[in-house]
């Protein structure tokens, strides 16, 4: 089997395992475990705790002192047991600890399934920047998979998803063990203040970068809501009696996962639009499709009509999702020097997979407690103040972040 294929069952099961829980844990921990707003937000806070922590440091060892893969296949074997743990708890306080476990270990291999994945292309000869999307969209297929799986098996109420996810990374680590051995580096010449991305901290001198990194973080807040909220807001659905056998609560997970498809389609499109457009605009779709997500979940339900609302509130994630994650790291990748330029992309998964995750969990759960009567969500409501949030946010952006974009295309 050739290297881009071994790669591609990689990135399979390293998004299959997050696809197997991400979208569907919210809906288990409310409907079936019966917790708190705050308490679920605080479980997916874990995800952000653990961006601010993990990938510096498995980045370091795997920089300067083991191998790539055995770090991958080690966090790997964490996960696996964290999972199989959590499966078992239904206390709160212990399993955010658990989940907290699984999040520093899960965290990390991320960029370990990328710098791998580089390697490997780069030892092949092959060009990274035309092979590399061809391979990690792999990983979008496998997390749309997971979510039909565990949606057509009708565990998303369950802690059957849990175990699956268990069982994926079980797979993975056995795989990862048969993956290419990378040599660590012996370059000495980078500073530790380096090597933890701490010199992309310049950056914050310049104005325009300083607006930018500020609303990566407030942007990085809602990016958590849909995938803490979503499948128990469609769930929920099921409360009444109208709705309760309809597709939407019997399989919201594949609703859901028409997100990740619309993802597929928008990644086509950044080229395009970051060249016609520049940043700024981009960013500015992407605070209006926020906008319009949340508010086409206010009054979505399983009608016809409301059904289309859903629908479309799924294809504007692809949007807003993409025109702001992946359009900002190019837009970084072009506008810093290079001798920073891994810094500053460290900086960027900071700011919104760390402290923007992990402050959006917490408020974003207060939010969802304050909208709850009498164990019934008002979930019009809630996603109205996350629309209005989005909506002002990008107001706040359009008036705060001045940045040439045909003056930054002549120099260049």
């Amino acid at each position: 089997m050739d290297i881009q294929n071994r790669l591609k069952i990689m990135m399979f099961f390293q998004y299959f395992i997050w696809g197997s829980w991400l979208t569907t844990f919210g809906a288990y921990l409310f409907n079936t475990l019966h917790f708190s707003g705050i308490e679920v937000s605080m479980i997916f806070s874990t995800k952000g705790l653990a961006a601010l922590i993990t990938p510096f440091i498995i980045g370091i060892i795997a920089d300067k002192f083991l191998q790539a893969k055995y770090l991958y296949l080690f966090c790997h074997s964490v996960c696996a047991i964290a999972l199989f743990y959590a499966a078992s708890v239904t206390d709160s306080a212990i399993l955010f600890w658990v989940m907290l476990a699984n999040a520093l270990a899960f965290m990390p291999t991320i960029a370990l399934s990328n710098s791998i994945s580089y390697h490997c292309l780069d030892k092949a000869n092959l060009d990274t920047v035309s092979v590399f999307p061809k391979i990690r969209v792999f990983g979008t297929v496998g997390f749309i998979l997971a979510m039909w799986t565990i949606s057509l098996c009708k565990f998303e109420l369950s802690n059957a998803q849990l175990y699956i996810a268990c069982s994926a990374s079980v797979l993975l680590v056995i795989y990862s063990a048969t993956l290419p051995n990378i040599a660590v580096s012996k370059n000495q010449k980078q500073s530790w203040i380096s090597y933890l991305g701490l010199d992309a901290f310049v950056l914050f001198k310049k104005p325009v970068m300083a607006v930018f990194f500020l609303f990566a973080m407030l942007l990085g807040a809602i990016l958590q809501i849909t995938n803490t909220f979503g499948g128990a807001f469609l769930h929920d659905f099921a409360k009444n009696p109208e709705f309760k056998d309809s597709l939407i609560v019997q399989y919201p997970a594949i609703l859901l996962s028409v997100s990740q498809m619309a993802e597929v389609a928008f990644i086509l499109t950044i080229p395009f639009f970051l060249k016609k457009f520049g940043i700024k605009k981009v960013i500015m779709i992407s605070l209006i499709a926020w906008t319009l997500r949340f508010g086409l979940f206010a009054f979505g339900d399983p009608t016809p009509f409301g059904f289309v609302l859903l629908m479309l509130s799924m294809i504007v994630y692809g949007c807003a999702f993409d025109f702001f994650n992946i359009s900002g790291s190019i837009f970084i990748e072009k506008e810093v020097n290079s001798d920073i330029r891994a810094s500053a992309q460290g900086l960027f998964m900071t700011m919104v997979n760390g402290i923007g995750a992990y402050f959006g969990s917490i408020l974003s759960g207060i939010v969802v407690d304050m909208c709850t009567h009498d164990g019934n969500k008002d979930w019009q409501t809630i996603w109205l103040i996350f629309a209005s949030y989005a909506l002002v946010l990008g107001i706040v952006f359009y008036y705060s972040f001045n940045y040439d974009h045909t003056k930054s295309n002549s120099a260049g």
